[in-house]
């Protein structure tokens, strides 16, 4: 077997693979607890430099008549709040505490936005990165209202206001979005050189992001192994996660054909900043959500892995196999 090809298909699995036995590995060395406190910050701070600047070399090739609004990201917009919406209304009638945190969980999984990442994929499987970019800035904005409008009713405890939860993930999610955004648009502006040597680069940004997507599954990993949950709810959340995502994915791109642009809508759908996930559930809603979170970064990243596969392996060999 042609080892640069096995490489190629199977990156974004063995990046998986890679970042949750990283996990385990760093867990069994005799680290002293500031040791580990260390690495736990600079995976913090690594993670948002290597989205911006996937992004920014991403924002390198597009130009801004290229985000444009396309009908399949209003109906997309209101599948995903519709059915948050719905999950909010069931948790009214809930009783149960463990019903009560998987309808969050669930619901969660639709409120979260599109990865920042997501036009790296976009890009990589041929699909419309300038529409992705365009929906990627209309759903923050969605969940960014939406998550502090629901949040009340689904945990009273939480104690945060509408507009300080409002100011508090526009403060964390759009820096990363308008920040590379901003200077990819001006390097394309005033130095026509740096945006050719950036962007001549055969996929900088494809692997800037498996390393990004082997830090998540660490942090994931390590959501997962800490976590203190009963092994029923644990089995609900992970198969609640998994519904939403097949059902995301699904509805993206079947929404997505209606207007030639499958791949785009699959993505913009299906793709979650799950990052942003934990840390909304962690902080607004009942802790164990933030599993949910966890559970779905390795859906997923499952998904894309599939989908690089198949579009990397020409249809014959696919027949074949």
């Amino acid at each position: 077997m042609n080892i640069r090809r096995f490489l190629k298909d199977w990156s974004l699995p063995l990046s998986l693979a890679a970042g949750a036995s990283g996990y385990f590995v760093c867990r069994s060395l005799p680290l002293s607890s500031t040791v580990r406190d260390t690495l736990t910050e600079a995976v913090d701070y690594i993670q948002p430099t290597l989205i911006f600047l996937m992004l920014m070399l991403t924002f390198c090739r597009i130009r801004p008549q290229d985000m444009r609004l396309r009908g399949w990201q209003w109906w997309l917009l209101t599948f995903q709040a519709g059915l948050a919406t719905l999950l909010c209304l069931l948790h009214q009638t809930a009783e149960d505490a463990d019903t009560r945190i998987f309808l969050q969980s669930t619901m969660l999984c639709f409120l979260c936005p599109t990865a920042t990442a997501a036009a790296v994929m976009t890009a990589k499987l041929g699909g419309n990165v300038g529409s992705l970019a365009a929906y990627t800035m209309l759903v923050n904005l969605m969940a960014a209202v939406l998550i502090p409008a629901f949040a009340p009713l689904v945990n009273p405890t939480g104690g945060l206001d509408f507009w300080l939860s409002f100011w508090m993930i526009v403060r964390k999610v759009f820096p990363l979005l308008t920040g590379p955004m901003l200077l990819g648009f001006l390097i394309r502006r005033i130095s026509p050189a740096l945006q050719r040597l950036l962007t001549s680069i055969p996929d900088l940004a494809f692997y800037l992001w498996l390393v990004s997507s082997s830090l998540a599954i660490a942090v994931t990993t390590r959501i997962l192994v800490q976590a203190d949950v009963s092994p029923l709810l644990c089995l609900s959340i992970l198969a609640g996660s998994l519904a939403t995502c097949i059902m995301q994915f699904a509805m993206g791109r079947l929404t997505g054909r209606r207007y030639d642009d499958a791949v785009s809508a699959g993505q913009a759908c299906g793709q979650k900043n799950t990052v942003l996930a934990i840390w909304v559930g962690s902080t607004f809603l009942d802790p164990l959500t933030s599993l949910a979170g966890g559970f779905y970064t390795i859906w997923h990243n499952v998904f894309n892995a599939w989908q690089l596969y198949r579009h990397n392996t020409p249809k014959s060999q696919t027949r074949r196999a």
